[in-house]
């Protein structure tokens, strides 16, 4: 019922039908299956699709299948630049990225996950092939505002999901020496080369990240940028692992590159093909990772 929706910062009352509880003898929970990280873990990297998994895969030594209960999805595990990492592709959607995020912190016990890919770009200035970090994440299309809640803010949660500073500030350092210097891997670009993922070197930005299960085309990127003017891109996924993540006790990084702008303006390129920018996100993560 939407009058019983609590106020920020209200705990939710108990039901008064709800015997109170005795917790004084009750045994101590066995936490031998915790999701907390774990030190020696592999890195979980999170994409939504198989194009965009694919330079992922290319750049694995001894890569090996893994099987997932999960309709859609689908697991590789390898190295890559001298760490263990497994490659979960969660198929599109908050849903989807719930279900394999958790999935794979449960089995995998990772010390990190990254989310990865391509995503819209939704700030008016922001361009086709940037690299983005995510620093924040909300849901673009959550709304309980009449209720005195922020938007993108669900009841019960925070206003903001947020990664760690330090992680942030590592994958921006990454990611921006790896477009300055060009020192791409792969299809990427030869040491000394001024391309990185099929591109020209290019920006690297850090900030707010909109995710919802909508796709941001046009007619919502005005109403959005009103809402959220401090957001750089919109996609399907993110917000929801970084919950995800959040509650379960596991650092979250975010790194995606824009491949579509929701809203462009006259003369501004508004498309690049998922193949380049997976790419460019797979060499930026290949790049971060050398320095973990």
């Amino acid at each position: 019922m939407t009058d019983s929706i609590p106020a920020p910062g209200t705990p939710t009352p108990a039901s008064p039908d709800t015997p109170p509880t005795d917790t004084s003898a009750a045994p101590t929970p066995d936490t031998s299956g915790s999701a907390a990280p774990t030190p020696g873990g592999p890195v979980l990297v999170l994409v939504a699709m198989a194009q965009e998994a694919a330079p992922l895969h290319r750049r694995l030594e001894g890569a090996r299948a893994i099987p997932v209960p999960l309709a859609g999805a689908s697991a590789r595990a390898g190295r890559l630049a001298g760490q263990e990492v497994v490659v979960l592709t969660s198929g599109i959607g908050v849903a989807a990225a719930t279900a394999a995020t958790t999935w794979g912190i449960l089995t995998q016990h990772p010390r990190l996950v990254i989310d990865t890919g391509s995503c819209g770009g939704l700030a008016a200035d922001i361009e086709v092939g940037t690299v983005v970090v995510g620093s924040a994440f909300t849901w673009s299309l959550a709304d309980a505002t009449a209720f005195g809640y922020a938007p993108g803010q669900v009841p019960g949660g925070p206003v903001r999901h947020e990664a760690e500073p330090t992680l942030v500030d590592r994958a921006t350092a990454a990611a921006d020496h790896l477009l300055r210097h060009g020192a791409g891997t792969g299809s990427g670009g030869a040491e000394g080369s001024d391309t990185v993922g099929g591109l020209d070197a290019g920006a690297v930005r850090a900030g707010l990240m909109l995710s919802g299960d909508a796709f941001v085309t046009a007619p919502l990127a005005g109403p959005l940028r009103e809402r959220f003017p401090e957001a750089l891109t919109a996609d399907m996924e993110t917000t929801a692992i970084a919950r995800t993540c959040e509650a379960m006790g596991v650092p979250f990084l975010a790194v995606r590159t824009v491949s579509d702008l929701c809203g462009p303006a006259a003369g501004q390129q508004f498309h690049l093909e998922l193949e380049v920018v997976a790419e460019r996100s797979a060499a930026v993560v290949e790049e971060l990772l050398r320095g973990l």
